[in-house]
């Protein structure tokens, strides 16, 4: 009998890491290793970082030195860094950080099980010297789907083993990634594309992550039937920029014929779609994405700001007006959609009268979910560069004074919604809170919760209909009016 190996996958970030992370323990459960939930039960915690900005980075180290400390005290042998800090610093995390025993690479992904090993026996794998992987893919779009030598987390890149073990995909397949569930969660984010071809001036993610390419829309149903066979019920698409999907494959709009047909797929209840561009946002994708069933009508919209010079100097299109008419135009569609965005105060060169026009902005948008966030710089990025930063005491300012705003303004729209109906997904069910469930509006994670009062014994993934009656903070208080299916699970086979 083989000796018995276990791994425990500790993940931060935003939900394309949580999709990279299943990819990881598919590919570690096909090769015979044990997945465990808890770091301190496992010969070996890998931390998928995030590399994002200045505190998610601290968060990454953080986790990394928790699972350290596990080493001193529990069965905990190894602790190795993957994700995009460990893409986009190498070596230099690996030196900064004695602490952790392998920082692997996205290039490491396939190999992970051998990656692992040999860490656990005490060998050592060298550390990547990163590079900038938008170079590593051509130019032209149209050129790149056959890079098929180019790793690509979550894209199906290899042959996967004959015999699978059970919950590891692809049920569905060749061309699916292996992939293996962490968690009962009901709603599971399926990856659209990678990369990215825009280049804001702030951001750093098109350097580690990559030029930008889809997925074959024929993966991506393989992979959501996979997932609605494991009990999913709402998948969430995410990229860096789900707006250019299908530009690579010659079809700029094949988003709006995707969507439908994966709200077809027998066993979802919800399609969402997330990371949004307003400037590629286009007429048919918000007709989809407003009138088609099943089809949440929501929209993760990437403002980062209003104020037109600001934006320019991001290297960014728009301006106020524009984004209100954007909103207009969906609110027209579908008055209930839902519209979240971030925004970053205090970029070089930001005057208060930029602030003033953000301020303008956000009090006319109506936005379900604002995230602020205060400049800082970031390593590699043209902003970096800048000569006219704001002071940072003016940065802790504005972001605190924003920040106020932007929470008034979200419990305002909350309030505004007392009296609707609203479709809800059960998420879990909480000892404090009750049934906690989340409506068309509500992404996991980033947004608010609606929680249900009801008599009636409702299981996680079940879908109602609910009214609003009350509201606090972003969050929704609402009553059951009726059920989809058997309210309990048992009740399916009688």
């Amino acid at each position: 009998m083989p000796e018995r190996r276990t791994v425990a996958l500790v993940t931060l970030g935003c939900a394309r890491n949580e999709v990279d992370s299943e990819e990881l323990a598919g590919r570690l459960a096909a090769d015979g290793w044990e997945l465990v939930e808890e770091a301190a039960d496992a010969d070996v915690a890998v931390v998928n970082t995030c590399g994002f900005v200045e505190a998610a980075k601290k968060d990454s180290v953080d986790a990394l030195l928790e699972a350290n400390d596990l080493k001193d005290h529990g069965r905990t042998q190894a602790v190795v860094a993957v994700g995009c800090m460990a893409e986009r610093y190498g070596k230099e995390l690996a030196q900064a950080l004695p602490e952790a025993d392998g920082v692997l690479g996205f290039d490491d992904y396939s190999d992970i099980s051998d990656r692992l090993q040999t860490i656990l026996n005490g060998g050592i794998h060298a550390s990547h010297t990163p590079r900038d992987r938008r170079k590593l893919l051509p130019i032209s779009p149209a050129e790149r789907q056959g890079a098929a030598d180019v790793a690509l987390p979550g894209h199906a890149q290899d042959t996967p083993p004959e015999d699978l073990p059970e919950g590891v995909a692809p049920a569905s397949g060749p061309r699916a990634p292996l992939r293996r569930r962490l968690g009962s969660n009901p709603v599971a984010s399926v990856k659209l594309a990678s990369g990215c071809d825009r280049r804001c001036s702030f951001c750093a993610i098109p350097s580690f992550r990559g030029s930008f390419i889809s997925r074959r829309p024929a993966d991506v149903l393989g992979e959501t039937r996979w997932l609605a066979d494991q009990g999913v019920k709402e998948i969430m698409l995410v990229s860096e920029n789900n707006t250019s999907y299908g530009k690579d494959l010659g079809d700029i709009r094949l988003l709006e014929t995707l969507l439908p047909e994966l709200a077809a797929v027998d066993g979802i209840e919800r399609i969402r779609v997330s990371y949004l561009q307003p400037a590629e946002m286009r007429p048919g994708l918000i007709d989809v994405l407003t009138g088609t069933d099943k089809v949440a009508p929501y929209f993760d919209l990437s403002f980062q700001h209003s104020a037109p010079g600001v934006l320019r100097a991001m290297r960014r299109f728009g301006d106020t007006d524009r984004f209100l008419d954007l909103l207009r135009q969906i609110r027209t569609k579908a008055p209930e959609a839902g519209a979240r965005s971030n925004f970053i105060v205090g970029f070089p060169g930001e005057t208060e009268s930029d602030v003033a026009e953000l301020e303008r902005f956000l009090t006319e948008a109506r936005l379900d979910a604002i995230g602020i966030f205060g400049y800082s710089d970031e390593d590699g990025t043209e902003a970096a560069s800048y000569a006219d930063k704001v002071d940072p005491e003016v940065v802790a300012e504005r972001l605190a004074r924003v920040s106020w705003l932007a929470e008034e303004l979200t419990a305002q729209r909350a309030e505004e919604r007392v009296g609707e109906s609203v479709r809800v997904l059960v998420d879990r069910i909480d000892e404090e809170e009750g049934v906690v469930g989340r409506a068309a509006h509500q992404a996991p994670e980033t947004d608010g919760v609606t929680l249900l009062s009801t008599g009636r014994e409702l299981v996680p993934g079940r879908m109602v209909e609910a009214k609003v009656v009350a509201s606090e903070g972003v969050d929704l208080v609402a009553e059951v009016l009726s059920v989809d299916g058997p309210e309990r699970a048992e009740e399916a086979g009688r």
